[in-house]
C-alpha cells in the first residue's frame, strides 16, 4: 500500500490522488535493474522468474505477480520483490535513535498539553453557562478565546511532528498482504487447452461450411433452373481438363468418352427442342458472361451433330472475343466479317458461293463446316443486326441443315440479343462452378425482352459427384465398354500424353479475292 490514508479516519481526495500516483511509479521501479538486482543478491539466485508488477485500478495498492516452476521460489521472489520495493522508499531512510526518541517523547507531551488544554476549555463552557454577570461572562469568554488558540497551536505542532514520523508520511509503502505459497499450478492445463482447441476448431469448421454454402449462390439442380428462368435443363457437360485447346474437342479427339456422349445428349435435346422446324436450323449458343465454355460447347455440338449425317456450319459470330479458330487450330485472317464485307445485292447467291468456296473450312468430320470470324469489326452489334446479316442467313439455310453460331455473352455485350432475333432458338451455357443464380435469371431475361427462342440450359463444367445433377453424370458407365479405353479397341487406343491432335481441315483457304 502507498501512504497511510486508510488509517486516517478522514482522508483527504489530495491523499488518495497522490497515492495512486505514486503507486503507478512504484510499478515502474519495481521492474527495473537496481530492483532485480537487489531481489537476487538478497535471495543468492543467478536470475529472477518472469514476474508483473501493477497498480490495482482506483486504489493505493500495488500486485507482484510472480510465475515460476517451483512455487516456493516463487513466493520468495514475490516477498523479496516487495522488500526491495519498500527500500527504495524514502521512509526507509534510518532516523537516529535519539531524534526518534525526541519526537516520540515531544508528541506524547503534546497529546497530554492537547488533552488537558481540550479539558479545561469543556470546564470554562459549563461555567460560562452559570454566570450572569457580564463582566463575568466577558472575561471568560476571553479566557475560552485564548485556550482555543493554545490548542490549535499544540494541534499544528503535534501534526507537524507526526509529518516526519512513518506514522504520518504519505510516500511510504506498507506489505498488506504478503505472498502465499501457491498450491496448485496456474498453467498450462494441457487436457484444457486440447479440449478448448478441439472444441473451437469445430465451430470454426461449422462455422465455414456454412457459411461458404451460405455465400455459394451457383446452380445446385435443374430444379433451380428452372425455377429461376423457367427453362429446361438440355444437358450437362463434365469438366474436360485443360484450356481452349484441340485437346477440347473431345467429341473427335474421344468420341465414345463420357463427356462425347453427353454432347450426343446435348444433340437429341437440341432436335427434339426444334422438331417442329422441317427446314434447316440456325441455333445460338450464348452465356452470361465469357469463359463458360460457350465455345467449346459450340464446337463439340456441331461435330456430333454432323456425326449424325448431318450439314453443319459452325460460324463463329462472337465478333469481340473469337475462339473457333482456336479450338481447331487454324488462322483467322480471313473469315465470317470478310463474308459480309464482300456480299453484294446484286448476284448474291454466285457471290456467295465464290466466297464460301473461299472462306469455308471443310475438317476431316464429315459434313462438319467452321467459318471462323475473321478481322475483328468495329461496330459487331451493327454488323450483326444488318440487313445483308439476316439475307445471309437465310441463303445459308438451303445449304446446310443445322448452322450452330457461337455468339458473345449476354451480360457484356447486345450482341447475343441482336443474334437472337435472327435465328430459330438460343441456348444458354452455364458453368457449374461459377455462374450465380442471379446472373443465370438476368440473362434469361434479357433474352426473353427481345422475344428470343430460348431452347433451355445447358450445364457446363459438371462435377460428376454434384448433388442434383445425378442424372446428368451417369456417362461414367460407358468407361466399361469395349475392349480399349473409351471403348477403342486395343489397336486405336486414345491419346497418351504426348499424343498430337490430328490436322482437322482438308485444305487452307486462302482467303477472299481482293
Amino acid at each position: 500500500m502507498i501512504g497511510r490514508s486508510i488509517q486516517d479516519p478522514n482522508p483527504e481526495y489530495y491523499s488518495f490522488y497522490s497515492s495512486q500516483q505514486l503507486a503507478t511509479t512504484y510499478a515502474d521501479i519495481a521492474m527495473r535493474k537496481i530492483v532485480q538486482d537487489g531481489a537476487m543478491q538478497a535471495l543468492g539466485l543467478s536470475w529472477l522468474p518472469a514476474y508483473t508488477v501493477s497498480s490495482v485500478p482506483n486504489t493505493e495498492l500495488l500486485e507482484i505477480v510472480v510465475q515460476d516452476t517451483d512455487p516456493m521460489r516463487a513466493q520468495a521472489v514475490a516477498n523479496e520483490l516487495a522488500n526491495q520495493l519498500i527500500l527504495q522508499s524514502p521512509t526507509n531512510q534510518a532516523e537516529s535513535q535519539s531524534r526518534q526518541e525526541f519526537i516520540n517523547e515531544r508528541l506524547n507531551t503534546l497529546e497530554v498539553k492537547i488533552d488537558e488544554t481540550q479539558a479545561e476549555i469543556d470546564a470554562k463552557q459549563q461555567e460560562l453557562d452559570n454566570l450572569t454577570s457580564a463582566r463575568q461572562i466577558s472575561d471568560l469568554q476571553n479566557q475560552i478565546s485564548a485556550l482555543q488558540n493554545k490548542l490549535d497551536t499544540l494541534n499544528y505542532n503535534y501534526t507537524s511532528l507526526l509529518s516526519n514520523t512513518t506514522q504520518g508520511a504519505q510516500n511510504s509503502l506498507t506489505i498488506i498482504e504478503p505472498a502465499s505459497l501457491p498450491v496448485a499450478p496456474v498453467g498450462p492445463n494441457r487436457m484444457m487447452t486440447v479440449i478448448t482447441s478441439v472444441v473451437a476448431a469445430f465451430v470454426l469448421a461449422a462455422g465455414a461450411a456454412y457459411l461458404l454454402v451460405y455465400l455459394d449462390n451457383t446452380i445446385k439442380s435443374p430444379e433451380e433452373i428452372k425455377r429461376l428462368t423457367n427453362l429446361s435443363t438440355l444437358g450437362a457437360i463434365p469438366l474436360i481438363p485443360g484450356g481452349n485447346s484441340p485437346e477440347k474437342l473431345i467429341t473427335v479427339r474421344e468420341p465414345r468418352s463420357p463427356v462425347a456422349e453427353a454432347y450426343r445428349s446435348l444433340r437429341t435435346g437440341v432436335q427434339f427442342s426444334t422438331i417442329d422446324r422441317p427446314e434447316s436450323t440456325v441455333i445460338q449458343i450464348t452465356s452470361s458472361n465469357p469463359s463458360e465454355g460457350k465455345s467449346i460447347t459450340s464446337a463439340n455440338l456441331a461435330v456430333v451433330i454432323a456425326q449424325a449425317g448431318l450439314r453443319v456450319l459452325l460460324v463463329d459470330s462472337d465478333l469481340r472475343r473469337p475462339a473457333v479458330h482456336k479450338i481447331f487450330s487454324t488462322d483467322n485472317r480471313f473469315g465470317f466479317t470478310d463474308l459480309l464485307r464482300n456480299l453484294r445485292n446484286q448476284d448474291f447467291d454466285q457471290t456467295l458461293d465464290a466466297l464460301l468456296t473461299e472462306l469455308v473450312r471443310p475438317t476431316l468430320v464429315e459434313g462438319l463446316n467452321v467459318l471462323t470470324s475473321g478481322p475483328i469489326p468495329p461496330n459487331p452489334s451493327e454488323l450483326l443486326g444488318s440487313n445483308m446479316h439476316r439475307q445471309l442467313l437465310q441463303a445459308l439455310r438451303a445449304r446446310y441443315d443445322y448452322i450452330v453460331m457461337d455468339s458473345p455473352p449476354v451480360l457484356i455485350v447486345t450482341d447475343a440479343m441482336v443474334l437472337s432475333t435472327q435465328v430459330d432458338g438460343t441456348i444458354l451455357v452455364i458453368d457449374a462452378e461459377t455462374t450465380p443464380k442471379n446472373q443465370l435469371k438476368q440473362s434469361s431475361e434479357r433474352l426473353k425482352e427481345v422475344n428470343a427462342n430460348v431452347l433451355g440450359v445447358v450445364v457446363n463444367r459438371l462435377n460428376p459427384k454434384q448433388d442434383g445433377f445425378g442424372a446428368y453424370s451417369s456417362y461414367t458407365q460407358y468407361r466399361k465398354y469395349g475392349e480399349g479405353s473409351y471403348g477403342y479397341p486395343e489397336t486405336a487406343k486414345p491419346a497418351s500424353k504426348g499424343w498430337k491432335f490430328p490436322r482437322l481441315f482438308k485444305n487452307r483457304p486462302k482467303g477472299p479475292t481482293r
